[in-house]
């Protein structure tokens, strides 16, 4: 990323002298994700791999002093709290906090340290008191693992209760995090609770001694995440992937556990990119990966079974059938002609949204948005699944790819490509970087949708390396004149170079940040 365009996150934390956890950590987290971080030290500590031996905050005045340097020079487009370490510091922020929104929106990311992994308490009565009045009703995000949730909570409860009880206090989102739960199981779990996802995020479990500066790294990377406009939900998404492979990339410094190292590249490895639920009932483990090869298809979705046979006859190989109002003698009808006529054409069919009659007329598979999933429920999920259909999925953001991948679908829908006049949306459109970025990391093949209005569109789109390339307008009114371009330019498209996989995906949906 340009100098010149990275965010300026503040982590207002603890120094560690074992150079592991703390603002140690949060600089390479920043780093990983590109962005500049301040590190403002409230709390000095004496501590190296195997225990602290001793942690004094600084004066208020001092840490005053500290923000009231930045406050001009390098105003945040986030802040990160961690050891805090006094009621009296967390006054300082709360009041800082409120200063800096007078003048723009600020993403604050609470990390509530309480304990050091060694047993040393960081915080008191007064201190946790602090956080639930002052600081929680100011934060876009707060990240507890589940003792530091059950302390600020003041009760001991499940994931999902502990952090809808956060959020009544007053935090925009909450993510209890599980990794460090032992005795938990092959997943390492975190429960989401955000206004546009709730559910459990899921990862292998890593296998590793090395694990200093884990809380720090995930809260500093969702704040960071934050900086770049990702909503909470995405932004933690990434803080999964990010500190997943600092994990994997933890190293021995000292007797004890060594730190784990955050880096750049995180988000291009797909093994990183975890599984998210629909509920509280936890989501099966990432599907490994399937490459599929071979030429891009033309996707047709049409509205009738007429056009169905129109574009069968044009040469396309892959349809869906999308009737969105209809009654239901007329909906059993339609699938039933185009099953038809997709057999007589050698092509496959996959109907929107109406599973239960798509396999009674014996299509192939079906399409479901991630909304129309959510309204299955449980049951309903797992008769779908047991079907024998195939599932495609849509998804618009870095969730709703987590959550579509722990269906193990048939393909992966990214959208919209382009802007899209075809159905109104709360989603910016991806363009060819995402494209590319998803292609890469999904589980599963991509079908590009969205605004692909032309045969050098469809291309563009399948040199990102999308299976399908989903077409609509622009085939529906001649396709027998319309398909063959289309197919002449995706069979060209293996003279292309690929378009490039961005280090990081952009935001395709606004975060909502807070202001005075």
């Amino acid at each position: 990323m340009p100098a010149e365009s990275r965010p300026v996150i503040w982590s207002i934390a603890g120094s560690d002298s074992g150079g592991a956890a703390g603002l140690s950590a949060d600089q390479r987290a920043a780093d990983a994700f590109g962005v500049h971080l301040c590190p403002v030290v409230a709390a000095v500590t004496a501590q190296n791999s195997r225990a602290v031996a001793r942690v004094e905050p600084v004066r208020p005045e001092l840490l005053g002093a500290q923000l009231a340097a930045l406050e001009d020079d390098l105003p945040p487009h986030a802040v990160k709290t961690g050891l805090l370490g006094s009621a009296a510091l967390i006054e300082v922020v709360a009041r800082w906090i409120d200063r800096l929104r007078s003048r723009r929106p600020v993403a604050l990311v609470v990390d509530p340290v309480f304990a050091a992994s060694t047993g040393a308490s960081f915080a008191d009565e007064n201190a946790r008191r602090a956080y639930r009045e002052l600081l929680l009703p100011r934060a876009d995000l707060v990240t507890p693992n589940r003792r530091e949730a059950e302390a600020l909570a003041g009760t001991a409860l499940a994931a999902p209760a502990l952090a809808a009880e956060l959020r009544s206090l007053g935090a925009g989102a909450v993510c209890v995090t599980g990794g460090d739960d032992a005795g938990e199981g092959a997943l390492a779990l975190d429960w989401v609770d955000t206004d546009h996802a709730r559910g459990w995020l899921a990862l292998p479990r890593i296998d590793t001694a090395h694990t200093h500066g884990t809380g720090c790294t995930f809260a500093t990377s969702a704040a960071a995440a934050l900086a770049l406009d990702f909503a909470a939900a995405d932004a933690l998404v990434l803080a999964k992937m990010a500190t997943a492979g600092a994990l994997q990339r933890g190293y021995r410094a000292g007797q004890g556990a060594g730190p784990v190292r955050a880096s750049t590249g995180f988000a291009g490895d797909p093994r990183l990119l975890p599984s998210m639920s629909f509920d509280a009932v936890p989501p099966q483990p990432p599907a490994a990966r399937t490459v599929v090869s071979g030429q891009a298809q033309l996707y047709a979705i049409v509205d009738r079974a007429a056009l169905v046979r129109a574009v069968v006859a044009a040469g396309v190989k892959i349809v869906q059938l999308r009737i969105k109002q209809a009654e239901q003698a007329q909906l059993r009808e339609q699938i039933r002609a185009s099953v038809e006529e997709c057999r007589a054409g050698g092509a496959r069919l996959f109907v929107n949204d109406y599973w239960q009659l798509a396999k009674e007329a014996g299509a192939d598979g079906v399409h479901l948005g991630q909304e129309d999933l959510a309204a299955l429920g449980p049951d309903g999920r797992r008769s779908l699944a047991d079907s024998g259909l195939a599932l495609g999925v849509s998804s618009h953001c870095l969730w709703e790819l987590a959550r579509a991948t722990a269906l193990a679908p048939e393909y992966i829908a990214c959208g919209p490509v382009w802007p899209t006049a075809t159905k109104a949306m709360p989603w910016r459109e991806q363009g060819l970087g995402n494209l590319a970025w998803w292609c890469a990391i999904a589980p599963r093949p991509v079908a590009a949708i969205g605004g692909i209005l032309t045969a050098e569109q469809a291309r563009a789109a399948a040199s990102c390396g999308a299976r399908y390339v989903c077409m609509l307008r622009a085939i529906a009114e001649h396709p027998h004149a319309a398909v063959p371009p289309v197919l002449d330019a995706l069979r060209a498209v293996s003279a292309d170079l690929p378009i490039a996989v961005p280090e990081l995906p952009s935001t395709s949906i606004l975060s909502k940040t807070r202001s005075a």
